[in-house]
């Protein structure tokens, strides 16, 4: 039986930030690319992770007494470094996709970052890991019905 590997199932080349960058330039990149995760890298190292969650969370209330410009030049200030997550979960691209799930679930994360050698080289989320059961099943149906799901 094939093992699932992170590398095999990973996105390769995640697009990350630097903790320098302003809290409305990564929810622009996060929109743009319709991604809900963001490596958070500074020479070359990976030192956090912010979410879409993280960043829709900093922004300002509708019951702000601010004004808009106010808001937008407070906005601008905030980093990401100032929000994102550290430690930070990782996984090893010779890691199974099971033993990632495993992490994930038990962090209760979304996503982790594959990293090698000190870098991030991909990217592993919740959507990698469904799409693993669906090709899996789509190939091989008798693997997940003898799965006993009850």
């Amino acid at each position: 039986m094939k093992r699932n590997l992170v590398s095999d199932w990973m996105t390769p080349d995640p697009i990350t930030v630097a903790s320098n960058t302003p809290l409305p330039d990564a929810h622009k990149l996060m929109t743009d690319y319709k991604i809900r995760r963001l490596p958070v890298v500074d020479d070359g190292e990976l030192v956090g992770i912010v979410t879409l969650g993280d960043v829709r969370g900093a922004e300002a209330s509708e019951a702000t007494s601010l004004s808009i410009y106010e808001l937008h030049y407070l906005l601008a200030k905030l980093t990401v470094g100032k929000i994102m997550h550290k430690p930070v979960i990782t996984a090893s691209p010779e890691a199974t996709v099971a033993e990632a799930a495993g992490l994930m679930l038990e962090h209760k994360i979304a996503g982790l970052p594959v990293v090698e050698g000190g870098r991030v080289i991909g990217i592993l989320t919740e959507s990698d890991i469904f799409r693993v059961v669906a090709e899996t099943w789509q190939k091989n149906p008798e693997t997940i019905e003898a799965v006993n799901w009850h």
